[in-house]
């Protein structure tokens, strides 16, 4: 037979008789006045409820075949965050967030989801542009700042929206200026920004704001080996993406200018005893060096070697191999007018040149 209450309390003579009556809740300890916050808190607060509504998560999808049928459907391949560029719907994030998808999904800050798509992307600098058929009165663009007049110990802020479901706001300083790391396609990303604002990896893409709120780069990776942040998290700085992005807005990709030139490795250099810099081993016939009077390296019939020129900077820059020249390049259009210094069998000379279009 089943205990009833009386029974069950009486089979227990250990618990006292009081706790098997109903008694009045125990008020709670009063609360302590917290005051006012902190003009740091204040401006942490104010800054991300500025930015957030800018900050979108952006899903990369992939198609994929069912397992026991020949059906295919698109699938979540992974998600990073993204930023509002301008009023017409441009979406700037890192190229590696979307870099294995055939389509994207974006969602907005009040949750709108809106189908994507690829405006342009410059694999090289980890950049790439969407675009989502947003009404105007939904898209806040971000004040964009500048990278470079920062300085280490400025304080910084990262948004994210790793996973579509709200921002995640984290603060630190800036830690480094003009750090160097890896692209997808190898080539090296300069000017850097280290912070130590934890970027994880789904906070990819998104904005690094200075005390003011402005953009002064996009989060792009992390230094860790377990992938999780560990203090060391890297930006591309704001003026690197100011130049690329609207290149890809209005081109669809980025337009190299071309000196008509094919480099040779650095193992010539060393062979040769050249000086540090770019040796030329082919000039294509009618462009831009050819037309300067720019020779490449070459043999003679009897065998011996032809003194080409070496390219050592580009318009005062220096370049010490062909990443650096790429890189110099790369911050002009087709059409305009750089200078380069160049030796030749022990002689420096300057040499005007106009760069063409690359058909890259």
């Amino acid at each position: 037979m089943p205990l009833r209450r009386r029974h069950l309390i009486a089979a227990l003579p250990w618990l006292p008789l009081g706790l098997a009556q109903a008694q009045p809740e125990a008020p709670g300890r009063s609360v302590s006045p917290r005051g006012t916050l902190g003009a740091d808190e204040l401006n942490n607060i104010a800054v991300f409820k500025a930015a957030s509504p800018s900050v979108v998560n952006i899903t990369a999808l992939g198609f994929e075949r069912e397992l026991f049928s020949l059906n295919v459907q698109q699938v979540p391949r992974g998600t990073g965050t993204g930023f509002v560029w301008d009023e017409r719907g441009h979406i700037v994030t890192n190229f590696h967030v979307i870099q294995e998808a055939n389509a994207a999904t974006v969602t907005l800050s009040d949750q709108t989801t809106f189908r994507a798509e690829l405006v342009g992307a410059f694999a090289d600098r980890d950049l790439a542009v969407l675009r989502v058929p947003a009404p105007r009165g939904r898209l806040q663009p971000l004040p964009l700042g500048t990278s470079r007049d920062l300085q280490v110990g400025q304080k910084v802020y990262a948004i994210g929206n790793p996973f579509g479901l709200d921002q995640t706001l984290t603060t630190g300083i800036v830690s480094a200026l003009n750090r160097e790391i890896d692209s997808v396609t190898r080539r090296t990303i300069r000017g850097v920004i280290q912070t130590d604002a934890a970027i994880n990896p789904g906070n990819s893409g998104g904005p690094l704001l200075d005390s003011a709120g402005r953009v002064i780069g996009v989060n792009t990776a992390i230094y860790s080996p377990s992938g999780a942040s560990a203090g060391i998290g890297f930006a591309i700085p704001i003026d690197e993406v100011n130049r690329i992005v609207p290149r890809l807005i209005r081109d669809g990709r980025l337009v190299r200018p071309a000196l008509g030139v094919t480099a040779g490795a650095g193992a010539l250099n060393r062979a040769l005893n050249l000086p540090k810099g770019v040796p030329l081993v082919a000039v294509q016939p009618g462009g831009p060096a050819a037309r300067a009077g720019l020779q490449p390296f070459a043999r003679s019939r009897g065998g011996d070697i032809v003194a080409g020129d070496v390219i050592l900077a580009i318009d005062d820059e220096p370049v010490a191999d062909l990443d650096d020249m790429l890189t110099a390049l790369e911050r002009h259009r087709p059409g305009e007018r750089v200078t380069l210094t160049l030796w030749r069998a022990g002689q420096t000379r300057r040499q005007a040149v106009t760069l063409a279009e690359s058909g890259d």
